[in-house]
């Protein structure tokens, strides 16, 4: 490492590289020089990203040791809060990584034309298994994004959660001379994860099955749902809020509306927001099979994920990422920023009623519903949007649109959709992705359809739900639903930026 990059360099991201890189090397290696990044001179913590300056927004180097000093002419901090009451967030970037593709518009343009991204399992043998089938991500690279040696360690729920965010700056516009600029201490990273570093943690029990001395050292941090979180700040050097929520299925929702609020109270300017799982393995598919939660369409698996149709049986699991980059609006206007759409607000709420099952009366949602439009500021007349929870189960589906139904009446101009029923349930990814969705149907007009619908249930008004083809819709208003194992209810809503 030069000694410029050592003095721009985090400690902590110092140290984990420098262990990464040292921990289950051999005799023969112990004399051989640490790099940075493991890479040539101006790699950073995750690898350089290749011909970023031929794309046509550009995006923030990973291969530049970015990664800010504590601003050192910076004078006392000031005992003064910022006035929130003007302060606006508006959706300047997004980044995927899913079974429908890895761009946000490749993503959307595939939802559009009803493609299906469920197929038959080939990561592991599960021809055991009574469910063999997901909404599994059959090619996917780390290369540019993530330090090959380190990528070689994380769980894919860390690498898939690393890419989305890059990409989510990439689109954004945020450039290395734009990063460069960054205040760092006001920007922050807020992402999670349902489910965490299960394949990091399944390996070390059975590597502990030989010996303790078998186990991966990285074991315990890299299967904390925290730590995708933390290193992606660490190769960014953003230092400003830095966690992660796990809430289950809920998970993406509660970290985007904590992340807005973050920049609504002056506390940061950009946030990095979303969530990420990759449970795609056989203690993943074999807890889930246990719950008795699965579909077990096999033999056809295109059509295993119905929401709202009465032959469903059961959802199907997926993966991925989905990332937003949420910025306050007067520092997204300075720097020329393109405004995808403008987030208006929030809620959650708890059921308080039982770990898996929704209420029966829908108490929790419906509150959740109405508080995200007092939030908001927007009536239930403005909502003309929503791309809904519904996973393909059969209480699940039934309670969400009897919620909606209460909290939005006889709403002629009302859409509801599905993103779930082409992509699986991405767990705690699930929110972000389909955010994506409702901010791409704010962009282009066009809204997704639902497939698999061929039955309908008789107590769902089949009016109310978009059919079988991508339909026109001027959104005013969308609301995104996430619900969760253990209660959770979440509800946030993105508007036109005007």
């Amino acid at each position: 490492m030069s000694a410029a990059a050592a003095a721009v360099a985090p400690p902590l991201c110092t140290w984990i590289v420098a262990a990464c890189l040292s921990a289950t090397c051999g005799a023969d290696d112990k004399d051989k020089k640490r790099s940075y990044g493991g890479g040539g001179g101006g790699s950073g913590l995750f690898g350089t990203r290749r011909h970023l300056a031929a794309r046509r927004r550009g995006g923030a180097r990973s291969g530049m040791p970015i990664a800010a000093s504590l601003h050192p002419e910076r004078g006392p901090v000031e005992n003064k809060k910022s006035d929130t009451k003007q302060r606006r967030v508006v959706v300047t970037g997004m980044g995927v990584v899913t079974p429908l593709g890895h761009e946000p518009d490749e993503f959307y343009n595939n939802l559009l034309q009803g493609v299906s991204g469920i197929s038959e399992i080939e990561a592991f043998d599960c021809s055991s298994y009574p469910t063999r089938i997901a909404g599994e991500i059959k090619s996917f690279s780390t290369d540019g994004w993530v330090a090959p040696k380190l990528a070689k360690r994380m769980d894919k729920f860390m690498q898939y959660l690393i890419v989305a965010g890059k990409k989510a700056l990439e689109n954004g516009g945020i450039t290395e001379d734009i990063m460069n600029e960054l205040d760092k201490s006001r920007c922050g990273v807020l992402i999670g994860s349902a489910m965490g570093g299960m394949k990091v943690f399944s390996d070390a029990i059975e590597a502990l099955r030989v010996s303790y001395r078998k186990m991966n050292p990285f074991c315990v941090p890299f299967a904390t749902t925290n730590m995708g979180s933390a290193i992606l700040a660490m190769d960014l050097g953003w230092m400003g809020p830095n966690y992660s929520i796990s809430t289950a299925c809920a998970t993406s929702n509660f970290c985007i509306l904590n992340a807005a609020n973050h920049i609504i109270r002056g506390e940061s300017e950009l946030m990095l927001c979303g969530g990420s799982d990759a449970p795609i393995i056989p203690i993943g598919l074999g807890g889930f099979v246990a719950c008795r939660a699965l579909s077990q369409r096999n033999n056809d698996p295109t059509k295993a994920s119905r929401p709202w149709d009465m032959d469903r049986d059961g959802f199907v699991m997926g993966e991925g990422a989905g990332v937003l980059l949420l910025e306050e609006l007067e520092h997204a206007k300075q720097r020329g920023a393109e405004i995808y759409a403008e987030f208006l607000g929030g809620s959650f709420t708890c059921d308080a009623y039982h770990m898996t099952e929704p209420h029966p009366e829908g108490k929790g949602v419906i509150l959740c519903v109405e508080n995200a439009l007092a939030d908001a500021g927007v009536t239930k007349e403005d909502i003309n949007y929503v791309n809904a929870h519904a996973t393909s189960t059969q209480m699940g589906d039934l309670k969400e649109f009897e919620a909606l139904a209460r909290c939005f009446g006889q709403n002629p101009q009302l859409r509801v959709n599905s993103t779930k029923s082409m992509t699986g349930h991405l767990l705690g990814a699930a929110g972000g992705i389909e955010a994506v969705a409702a901010i791409q149907a704010i962009r282009t007009g066009w809204i997704h359809p639902n497939i698999n619908l061929d039955n309908p249930e008789k107590n769902v008004d089949v009016s109310l739900l978009v059919g079988s083809q991508k339909e026109r819709c001027d959104v005013k208003v969308a609301l995104s639903n996430s619900f969760g194992f253990g209660g959770h209810n979440s509800s946030i809503l993105f508007a036109p930026f005007k």
